[in-house]
Protein backbone atom coordinates (compact mmCIF):
# COMPACT_ATOMS: atom_id res chain seq x y z
CA UNK A 1 0.00 0.00 0.00
CA UNK A 2 1.40 3.32 -1.33
CA UNK A 3 2.26 5.91 2.05
CA UNK A 4 2.10 8.85 -0.12
CA UNK A 5 -1.51 8.53 -0.42
CA UNK A 6 -3.45 12.01 0.91
CA UNK A 7 -6.54 11.07 2.38
CA UNK A 8 -9.44 12.69 0.94
CA UNK A 9 -11.37 14.97 3.19
CA UNK A 10 -14.73 14.75 4.94
CA UNK A 11 -17.07 16.63 3.46
CA UNK A 12 -16.99 20.44 4.85
CA UNK A 13 -19.68 21.46 7.38
CA UNK A 14 -21.14 24.34 5.43
CA UNK A 15 -22.77 21.78 3.00
CA UNK A 16 -25.81 23.04 0.53
CA UNK A 17 -28.35 24.05 1.86
CA UNK A 18 -32.24 23.14 -0.16
CA UNK A 19 -35.65 24.78 0.32
CA UNK A 20 -38.07 22.90 1.59
CA UNK A 21 -42.22 23.30 2.73
CA UNK A 22 -42.30 22.23 6.36
CA UNK A 23 -44.49 18.50 6.26
CA UNK A 24 -46.11 19.95 9.86
CA UNK A 25 -46.46 23.92 9.60
CA UNK A 26 -46.20 24.52 5.93
CA UNK A 27 -43.73 26.86 6.02
CA UNK A 28 -40.86 27.26 4.16
CA UNK A 29 -37.71 25.70 5.81
CA UNK A 30 -34.43 25.42 4.76
CA UNK A 31 -32.65 22.01 5.57
CA UNK A 32 -29.00 20.88 4.88
CA UNK A 33 -29.62 18.03 3.05
CA UNK A 34 -32.28 17.19 -0.93
CA UNK A 35 -35.34 16.17 0.25
CA UNK A 36 -36.70 12.71 -0.40
CA UNK A 37 -39.89 12.15 -2.70
CA UNK A 38 -42.66 10.33 -0.29
CA UNK A 39 -40.82 11.77 3.22
CA UNK A 40 -41.78 14.38 4.77
CA UNK A 41 -39.58 17.37 6.15
CA UNK A 42 -39.81 19.79 8.94
CA UNK A 43 -38.63 23.45 10.34
CA UNK A 44 -36.24 23.62 12.62
CA UNK A 45 -38.93 24.72 15.34
CA UNK A 46 -41.43 21.84 14.11
CA UNK A 47 -38.46 19.06 14.33
CA UNK A 48 -37.66 20.18 17.74
CA UNK A 49 -41.15 20.33 18.78
CA UNK A 50 -41.95 16.69 17.75
CA UNK A 51 -38.10 15.44 19.35
CA UNK A 52 -39.93 16.38 22.52
CA UNK A 53 -43.29 14.89 21.98
CA UNK A 54 -45.19 18.71 21.56
CA UNK A 55 -47.56 19.84 18.70
CA UNK A 56 -45.94 22.01 16.06
CA UNK A 57 -45.33 26.05 17.83
CA UNK A 58 -46.01 27.34 13.88
CA UNK A 59 -49.43 25.56 13.73
CA UNK A 60 -52.06 28.29 13.51
CA UNK A 61 -54.84 25.52 14.80
CA UNK A 62 -52.56 24.93 17.75
CA UNK A 63 -53.82 26.96 20.86
CA UNK A 64 -51.13 29.15 22.33
CA UNK A 65 -51.84 29.02 25.68
CA UNK A 66 -48.81 28.17 28.20
CA UNK A 67 -48.08 24.23 28.25
CA UNK A 68 -47.32 23.00 32.07
CA UNK A 69 -44.33 21.08 32.28
CA UNK A 70 -44.04 17.64 31.01
CA UNK A 71 -43.70 14.76 33.52
CA UNK A 72 -40.91 12.49 32.80
CA UNK A 73 -43.48 9.68 31.60
CA UNK A 74 -44.93 11.85 28.99
CA UNK A 75 -41.61 12.74 27.95
CA UNK A 76 -41.04 9.29 26.77
CA UNK A 77 -43.92 8.80 24.40
CA UNK A 78 -42.94 8.02 21.40
CA UNK A 79 -43.26 10.98 19.44
CA UNK A 80 -44.55 9.34 15.85
CA UNK A 81 -47.99 8.35 18.05
CA UNK A 82 -49.60 11.07 17.87
CA UNK A 83 -50.76 12.94 14.38
CA UNK A 84 -50.44 16.65 14.09
CA UNK A 85 -53.14 19.19 13.65
CA UNK A 86 -53.54 20.26 10.65
CA UNK A 87 -54.56 23.38 9.57
CA UNK A 88 -57.11 24.16 7.03
CA UNK A 89 -54.60 25.88 4.48
CA UNK A 90 -52.58 22.53 4.84
CA UNK A 91 -55.51 20.34 3.86
CA UNK A 92 -57.50 21.70 0.99
CA UNK A 93 -55.87 21.99 -2.76
CA UNK A 94 -56.88 24.65 -5.39
CA UNK A 95 -59.16 22.77 -8.08
CA UNK A 96 -55.83 22.77 -10.46
CA UNK A 97 -54.38 21.19 -8.06
CA UNK A 98 -56.42 18.70 -7.25
CA UNK A 99 -57.13 17.37 -10.69
CA UNK A 100 -53.41 16.59 -11.14
CA UNK A 101 -53.11 14.60 -7.63
CA UNK A 102 -53.63 10.87 -8.92
CA UNK A 103 -56.46 12.63 -11.19
CA UNK A 104 -59.57 9.70 -11.87
CA UNK A 105 -58.93 8.15 -8.04
CA UNK A 106 -61.71 9.15 -5.28
CA UNK A 107 -59.78 10.14 -2.73
CA UNK A 108 -60.31 12.76 0.09
CA UNK A 109 -58.92 16.59 -0.47
CA UNK A 110 -56.82 15.94 2.75
CA UNK A 111 -55.56 12.99 1.18
CA UNK A 112 -54.79 14.54 -2.12
CA UNK A 113 -52.92 17.52 -0.20
CA UNK A 114 -50.61 15.24 1.55
CA UNK A 115 -49.70 13.60 -1.66
CA UNK A 116 -49.14 17.00 -3.36
CA UNK A 117 -47.00 17.90 -0.20
CA UNK A 118 -44.71 15.01 -1.00
CA UNK A 119 -43.98 16.45 -4.13
CA UNK A 120 -46.34 13.43 -5.53
CA UNK A 121 -49.24 14.41 -8.68
CA UNK A 122 -48.51 11.08 -10.59
CA UNK A 123 -49.00 7.57 -9.53
CA UNK A 124 -46.39 4.92 -10.61
CA UNK A 125 -47.50 1.76 -12.36
CA UNK A 126 -47.58 -0.02 -9.50
CA UNK A 127 -49.80 2.49 -7.45
CA UNK A 128 -52.28 2.93 -10.59
CA UNK A 129 -52.44 -0.95 -10.82
CA UNK A 130 -53.42 -1.64 -6.76
CA UNK A 131 -54.42 1.77 -4.97
CA UNK A 132 -58.28 1.09 -6.87
CA UNK A 133 -58.67 -2.46 -5.81
CA UNK A 134 -58.04 -1.53 -2.30
CA UNK A 135 -59.93 1.26 -2.05
CA UNK A 136 -63.32 -1.32 -3.07
CA UNK A 137 -61.86 -3.56 -0.72
CA UNK A 138 -60.16 -6.15 -2.07
CA UNK A 139 -57.56 -8.50 -0.99
CA UNK A 140 -54.65 -7.79 -2.99
CA UNK A 141 -50.91 -9.65 -4.13
CA UNK A 142 -48.59 -6.87 -5.76
CA UNK A 143 -45.49 -7.70 -6.49
CA UNK A 144 -42.73 -5.08 -8.26
CA UNK A 145 -38.99 -4.71 -7.90
CA UNK A 146 -38.01 -2.17 -5.02
CA UNK A 147 -37.98 1.43 -5.75
CA UNK A 148 -41.27 0.76 -7.81
CA UNK A 149 -43.52 2.84 -4.79
CA UNK A 150 -45.49 -0.24 -3.22
CA UNK A 151 -45.29 1.81 0.24
CA UNK A 152 -47.51 4.82 -0.80
CA UNK A 153 -49.79 1.54 -3.27
CA UNK A 154 -51.23 0.67 0.16
CA UNK A 155 -50.49 4.03 2.60
CA UNK A 156 -53.44 5.65 0.47
CA UNK A 157 -55.76 3.15 0.44
CA UNK A 158 -55.04 2.10 4.31
CA UNK A 159 -55.27 6.25 5.32
CA UNK A 160 -58.29 6.16 3.31
CA UNK A 161 -60.41 3.10 4.98
CA UNK A 162 -59.55 4.21 8.72
CA UNK A 163 -62.17 6.30 10.54
CA UNK A 164 -60.51 8.65 13.08
CA UNK A 165 -63.37 8.73 14.77
CA UNK A 166 -62.71 4.94 15.88
CA UNK A 167 -60.92 4.72 19.01
CA UNK A 168 -59.09 1.67 17.76
CA UNK A 169 -56.68 -0.09 15.96
CA UNK A 170 -57.98 -0.29 12.54
CA UNK A 171 -54.78 -1.18 9.94
CA UNK A 172 -51.43 -3.21 10.56
CA UNK A 173 -48.39 -3.51 8.86
CA UNK A 174 -45.53 -5.86 9.01
CA UNK A 175 -42.79 -5.40 8.35
CA UNK A 176 -39.30 -7.30 8.93
CA UNK A 177 -36.67 -4.94 9.54
CA UNK A 178 -36.58 -1.94 12.26
CA UNK A 179 -35.02 0.43 9.29
CA UNK A 180 -38.01 -0.23 7.17
CA UNK A 181 -40.83 0.14 9.64
CA UNK A 182 -39.24 3.20 10.50
CA UNK A 183 -39.57 4.34 6.97
CA UNK A 184 -42.89 2.97 6.00
CA UNK A 185 -44.08 4.81 9.32
CA UNK A 186 -42.73 7.73 8.07
CA UNK A 187 -44.70 7.87 4.36
CA UNK A 188 -47.87 6.58 6.55
CA UNK A 189 -47.83 9.46 8.96
CA UNK A 190 -47.73 12.28 6.46
CA UNK A 191 -50.66 11.05 5.06
CA UNK A 192 -52.31 9.51 8.77
CA UNK A 193 -51.87 13.29 9.98
CA UNK A 194 -53.92 15.18 7.22
CA UNK A 195 -56.55 12.25 7.87
CA UNK A 196 -56.23 12.77 11.99
CA UNK A 197 -54.98 9.06 12.66
CA UNK A 198 -52.58 8.12 15.13
CA UNK A 199 -50.01 5.84 13.89
CA UNK A 200 -47.50 3.86 16.40
CA UNK A 201 -44.25 2.20 15.45
CA UNK A 202 -43.43 -1.25 17.41
CA UNK A 203 -39.97 -2.46 16.96
CA UNK A 204 -36.98 -4.45 18.81
CA UNK A 205 -33.98 -2.39 20.03
CA UNK A 206 -35.68 -0.11 22.39
CA UNK A 207 -37.43 -0.25 25.23
CA UNK A 208 -41.05 -1.63 25.28
CA UNK A 209 -42.12 0.84 27.87
CA UNK A 210 -42.76 4.12 25.43
CA UNK A 211 -44.31 1.66 23.45
CA UNK A 212 -47.10 0.40 26.17
CA UNK A 213 -47.45 4.35 26.98
CA UNK A 214 -48.20 5.07 23.14
CA UNK A 215 -50.58 2.13 22.93
CA UNK A 216 -52.86 3.10 25.83
CA UNK A 217 -53.12 6.77 24.83
CA UNK A 218 -54.47 5.08 21.89
CA UNK A 219 -53.31 4.69 18.03
CA UNK A 220 -55.92 3.64 14.74
CA UNK A 221 -52.59 2.43 12.43
CA UNK A 222 -49.30 -0.10 13.60
CA UNK A 223 -46.49 -0.32 11.82
CA UNK A 224 -44.06 -2.92 13.35
CA UNK A 225 -41.81 -5.66 13.17
CA UNK A 226 -43.27 -9.66 13.76
CA UNK A 227 -41.04 -10.08 16.72
CA UNK A 228 -41.93 -6.69 18.70
CA UNK A 229 -45.81 -7.01 17.40
CA UNK A 230 -45.97 -10.42 18.89
CA UNK A 231 -44.33 -9.45 22.28
CA UNK A 232 -47.09 -6.89 22.65
CA UNK A 233 -49.97 -9.41 22.03
CA UNK A 234 -48.71 -11.78 24.31
CA UNK A 235 -48.33 -9.24 27.28
CA UNK A 236 -52.05 -7.94 26.22
CA UNK A 237 -50.95 -4.60 25.37
CA UNK A 238 -52.34 -4.31 22.08
CA UNK A 239 -55.42 -5.63 20.93
CA UNK A 240 -56.14 -6.16 16.52
CA UNK A 241 -59.81 -7.49 17.13
CA UNK A 242 -60.69 -4.10 15.32
CA UNK A 243 -58.12 -4.40 12.62
CA UNK A 244 -59.95 -3.93 9.25
CA UNK A 245 -56.81 -3.36 7.16
CA UNK A 246 -53.37 -5.65 7.43
CA UNK A 247 -50.40 -5.43 5.20
CA UNK A 248 -47.72 -8.15 4.50
CA UNK A 249 -44.59 -5.71 3.19
CA UNK A 250 -41.72 -7.15 1.85
CA UNK A 251 -43.01 -10.71 2.29
CA UNK A 252 -40.72 -12.71 0.69
CA UNK A 253 -37.82 -11.04 2.94
CA UNK A 254 -39.94 -11.16 6.36
CA UNK A 255 -40.98 -15.11 5.92
CA UNK A 256 -37.18 -15.66 4.70
CA UNK A 257 -36.32 -14.57 8.00
CA UNK A 258 -37.94 -16.70 9.86
CA UNK A 259 -41.22 -14.88 11.03
CA UNK A 260 -43.55 -17.19 9.41
CA UNK A 261 -44.29 -18.49 12.39
CA UNK A 262 -44.74 -15.23 14.17
CA UNK A 263 -46.65 -13.77 11.23
CA UNK A 264 -49.08 -16.77 11.30
CA UNK A 265 -49.49 -15.68 15.12
CA UNK A 266 -50.31 -12.72 14.60
CA UNK A 267 -52.61 -12.73 11.56
CA UNK A 268 -54.58 -15.24 13.80
CA UNK A 269 -55.28 -12.50 16.13
CA UNK A 270 -56.79 -10.27 13.41
CA UNK A 271 -60.70 -10.58 11.90
CA UNK A 272 -61.31 -13.30 9.63
CA UNK A 273 -63.20 -10.25 7.21
CA UNK A 274 -60.46 -8.26 7.36
CA UNK A 275 -58.82 -6.72 4.43
CA UNK A 276 -55.40 -8.30 3.27
CA UNK A 277 -52.41 -7.16 1.28
CA UNK A 278 -49.43 -8.80 0.69
CA UNK A 279 -46.17 -6.62 -1.02
CA UNK A 280 -43.18 -8.60 -2.42
CA UNK A 281 -40.48 -7.88 -4.89
CA UNK A 282 -40.20 -12.01 -5.50
CA UNK A 283 -42.75 -14.49 -5.00
CA UNK A 284 -41.33 -17.31 -3.90
CA UNK A 285 -43.13 -21.04 -2.62
CA UNK A 286 -43.31 -20.17 0.96
CA UNK A 287 -44.65 -16.80 0.09
CA UNK A 288 -47.71 -17.99 -2.16
CA UNK A 289 -48.81 -20.33 0.28
CA UNK A 290 -48.96 -17.97 3.22
CA UNK A 291 -50.82 -15.82 0.36
CA UNK A 292 -53.05 -18.89 0.01
CA UNK A 293 -53.63 -19.12 3.41
CA UNK A 294 -54.67 -15.68 4.31
CA UNK A 295 -56.12 -13.82 1.42
CA UNK A 296 -59.68 -13.93 -0.11
CA UNK A 297 -59.90 -14.49 -4.04
CA UNK A 298 -56.85 -11.57 -4.30
CA UNK A 299 -56.28 -9.69 -6.97
CA UNK A 300 -52.42 -9.93 -8.45
CA UNK A 301 -50.52 -7.32 -9.67
CA UNK A 302 -47.59 -7.59 -11.16
CA UNK A 303 -45.27 -4.77 -12.04
CA UNK A 304 -41.89 -5.34 -13.34
CA UNK A 305 -41.89 -8.39 -11.22
CA UNK A 306 -39.69 -10.90 -14.04
CA UNK A 307 -36.79 -7.77 -14.25
CA UNK A 308 -34.02 -8.70 -12.56
CA UNK A 309 -31.85 -5.96 -12.67
CA UNK A 310 -33.17 -2.33 -13.68
CA UNK A 311 -32.01 -1.41 -17.11
CA UNK A 312 -30.58 1.83 -16.05
CA UNK A 313 -27.09 0.29 -13.90
CA UNK A 314 -24.34 -0.10 -15.76
CA UNK A 315 -22.08 -2.92 -14.51
CA UNK A 316 -18.70 -3.27 -14.32
CA UNK A 317 -16.97 -6.54 -13.13
CA UNK A 318 -13.71 -7.21 -12.73
CA UNK A 319 -11.35 -9.88 -11.38
CA UNK A 320 -9.15 -8.88 -8.98
CA UNK A 321 -6.46 -10.41 -6.53
CA UNK A 322 -8.16 -10.17 -2.62
CA UNK A 323 -5.16 -8.24 -1.24
CA UNK A 324 -5.50 -5.28 -4.14
CA UNK A 325 -9.34 -4.94 -3.14
CA UNK A 326 -8.95 -1.98 -0.65
CA UNK A 327 -6.53 -0.26 -3.01
CA UNK A 328 -8.77 -1.17 -5.96
CA UNK A 329 -11.90 0.48 -3.78
CA UNK A 330 -9.91 3.29 -2.78
CA UNK A 331 -9.25 4.68 -6.30
CA UNK A 332 -13.13 4.51 -7.08
CA UNK A 333 -13.89 6.37 -4.01
CA UNK A 334 -11.15 9.12 -4.83
CA UNK A 335 -12.90 9.52 -8.22
CA UNK A 336 -16.54 9.18 -7.25
CA UNK A 337 -19.22 12.23 -7.41
CA UNK A 338 -19.40 13.66 -4.05
CA UNK A 339 -23.10 14.51 -4.45
CA UNK A 340 -24.31 10.93 -5.17
CA UNK A 341 -23.84 8.69 -2.25
CA UNK A 342 -21.87 5.15 -2.05
CA UNK A 343 -22.98 1.94 -0.78
CA UNK A 344 -20.14 -0.85 -0.40
CA UNK A 345 -21.35 -3.98 0.19
CA UNK A 346 -19.44 -6.45 2.45
CA UNK A 347 -20.34 -9.77 3.70
CA UNK A 348 -20.26 -10.26 7.25
CA UNK A 349 -20.59 -7.72 10.07
CA UNK A 350 -16.88 -8.51 11.13
CA UNK A 351 -15.60 -7.05 8.24
CA UNK A 352 -18.07 -4.27 7.44
CA UNK A 353 -16.72 -2.71 10.39
CA UNK A 354 -13.70 -3.56 10.17
CA UNK A 355 -13.52 -2.27 6.42
CA UNK A 356 -15.98 1.06 7.74
CA UNK A 357 -13.01 1.76 10.38
CA UNK A 358 -10.37 1.71 7.89
CA UNK A 359 -12.01 3.71 5.04
CA UNK A 360 -12.46 6.36 8.19
CA UNK A 361 -8.83 6.38 9.18
CA UNK A 362 -8.41 7.72 5.73
CA UNK A 363 -10.00 10.23 5.94
CA UNK A 364 -13.30 8.95 3.68
CA UNK A 365 -16.43 10.35 5.42
CA UNK A 366 -18.20 6.95 5.92
CA UNK A 367 -20.92 5.09 7.92
CA UNK A 368 -21.00 1.29 8.72
CA UNK A 369 -24.52 -0.55 8.45
CA UNK A 370 -24.49 -4.17 10.21
CA UNK A 371 -26.66 -6.24 12.51
CA UNK A 372 -24.63 -6.29 15.55
CA UNK A 373 -25.63 -2.07 15.99
CA UNK A 374 -27.74 -0.87 18.33
CA UNK A 375 -31.57 0.75 17.09
CA UNK A 376 -30.06 4.02 18.55
CA UNK A 377 -26.46 3.73 16.39
CA UNK A 378 -28.46 2.40 13.67
CA UNK A 379 -30.34 5.70 13.13
CA UNK A 380 -27.65 7.87 13.33
CA UNK A 381 -25.89 6.15 10.86
CA UNK A 382 -29.29 6.17 8.44
CA UNK A 383 -29.39 10.16 9.42
CA UNK A 384 -25.35 10.50 8.40
CA UNK A 385 -26.31 9.16 4.84
CA UNK A 386 -29.21 10.33 3.98
CA UNK A 387 -27.88 13.56 5.21
CA UNK A 388 -24.70 13.58 3.57
CA UNK A 389 -22.42 14.05 6.34
CA UNK A 390 -21.74 10.38 5.71
CA UNK A 391 -21.62 10.08 1.76
CA UNK A 392 -20.58 6.55 1.75
CA UNK A 393 -22.34 3.47 3.61
CA UNK A 394 -20.23 0.58 4.09
CA UNK A 395 -22.68 -2.37 4.85
CA UNK A 396 -23.97 -5.55 5.16
CA UNK A 397 -27.21 -7.22 3.43
CA UNK A 398 -29.16 -5.25 6.04
CA UNK A 399 -28.91 -2.40 3.71
CA UNK A 400 -29.76 -4.39 0.50
CA UNK A 401 -33.74 -4.50 0.66
CA UNK A 402 -36.39 -1.95 2.00
CA UNK A 403 -34.74 0.81 2.73
CA UNK A 404 -35.54 3.93 1.05
CA UNK A 405 -32.00 5.01 -0.49
CA UNK A 406 -32.52 7.97 -3.22
CA UNK A 407 -30.34 9.12 -5.98
CA UNK A 408 -27.54 6.34 -4.93
CA UNK A 409 -24.73 6.94 -7.53
CA UNK A 410 -23.36 3.74 -7.38
CA UNK A 411 -23.07 0.31 -5.39
CA UNK A 412 -19.92 -1.31 -4.85
CA UNK A 413 -19.92 -5.41 -4.39
CA UNK A 414 -16.36 -5.00 -2.56
CA UNK A 415 -17.66 -8.67 -1.11
CA UNK A 416 -19.76 -11.20 -3.36
CA UNK A 417 -23.21 -11.87 -2.11
CA UNK A 418 -24.19 -15.37 -1.66
CA UNK A 419 -27.12 -15.67 -4.01
CA UNK A 420 -28.44 -14.05 -7.15
CA UNK A 421 -31.31 -12.51 -5.64
CA UNK A 422 -29.28 -10.66 -3.48
CA UNK A 423 -27.07 -9.51 -6.06
CA UNK A 424 -30.50 -8.50 -7.74
CA UNK A 425 -31.34 -6.65 -4.13
CA UNK A 426 -27.88 -5.09 -3.64
CA UNK A 427 -27.36 -3.42 -7.20
CA UNK A 428 -31.04 -2.48 -7.15
CA UNK A 429 -30.14 0.33 -4.81
CA UNK A 430 -28.70 2.49 -7.54
CA UNK A 431 -30.27 3.27 -10.61
CA UNK A 432 -33.93 3.95 -9.21
CA UNK A 433 -36.76 5.56 -10.74
CA UNK A 434 -35.39 6.02 -14.11
CA UNK A 435 -32.06 7.71 -12.78
CA UNK A 436 -28.74 5.75 -14.07
CA UNK A 437 -26.49 4.16 -11.69
CA UNK A 438 -23.43 1.95 -11.56
CA UNK A 439 -22.85 -1.19 -10.02
CA UNK A 440 -18.98 -2.35 -9.44
CA UNK A 441 -18.29 -5.97 -8.57
CA UNK A 442 -15.36 -7.80 -7.82
CA UNK A 443 -14.79 -10.66 -8.32
CA UNK A 444 -11.63 -12.87 -6.64
CA UNK A 445 -10.43 -16.35 -7.70
CA UNK A 446 -11.99 -17.52 -4.29
CA UNK A 447 -15.44 -16.19 -5.72
CA UNK A 448 -15.35 -17.68 -9.59
CA UNK A 449 -17.67 -20.25 -8.42
CA UNK A 450 -20.29 -18.68 -6.88
CA UNK A 451 -20.02 -16.04 -9.81
CA UNK A 452 -20.87 -18.38 -12.01
CA UNK A 453 -23.92 -20.05 -9.59
CA UNK A 454 -24.99 -16.02 -9.58
CA UNK A 455 -24.81 -15.51 -13.35
CA UNK A 456 -26.90 -18.96 -14.20
CA UNK A 457 -29.40 -17.75 -11.83
CA UNK A 458 -30.17 -14.45 -13.34
CA UNK A 459 -30.15 -16.15 -16.63
CA UNK A 460 -27.06 -14.05 -18.08
CA UNK A 461 -23.47 -13.11 -19.10
CA UNK A 462 -21.99 -10.00 -17.74
CA UNK A 463 -18.87 -8.41 -19.23
CA UNK A 464 -15.37 -9.59 -17.19
CA UNK A 465 -12.50 -7.56 -16.99
CA UNK A 466 -9.16 -7.93 -14.95
CA UNK A 467 -8.93 -4.88 -12.87
CA UNK A 468 -6.40 -2.90 -14.69
CA UNK A 469 -3.17 -2.18 -12.81
CA UNK A 470 -2.45 1.14 -14.27
CA UNK A 471 -4.80 2.57 -12.35
CA UNK A 472 -4.10 4.37 -9.45
CA UNK A 473 -5.25 6.40 -6.15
Amino acid sequence: MSSTYTPVPARPANRTRHQAICHECGMSATIPFLPTQGKPVYCQACFKARRQGLPSPMDPSINTTPRQPRTRKQQNVDTATTAPAVSSSQAVLSGEEDALVFSGMPLKPETKAAIFRMNITEPTPIQHKTIPHLMAGQDLIGQARTGSGKTLAFAVPLTERCDPSVRRIQALVLVPTRELAIQVAGVIEALASSNQLRVTLLYGGRSMKTEHIALKRGAHVIVGTPGRTLDHLRQGTLDLSSVRFLVLDEADEMLDRGFTHDVEAIIGRTPSNRQTALFSATMPEWVAQTAGKHLQQPVTVEVDANVQAPPTVEHLVYTIDKYHKLDALQTLLNRRDEDAPIIVFGKTKHGVKKLAQRLSSLGYPVGALQGNLSQTARERVMEDFRSGAASILVATNVAARGLDFESIGQVINYDLPDSELLFTHRVGRTGRMGRAGTAITFITDDDASKWREIERGLGRRFAVEAWPTSLRR
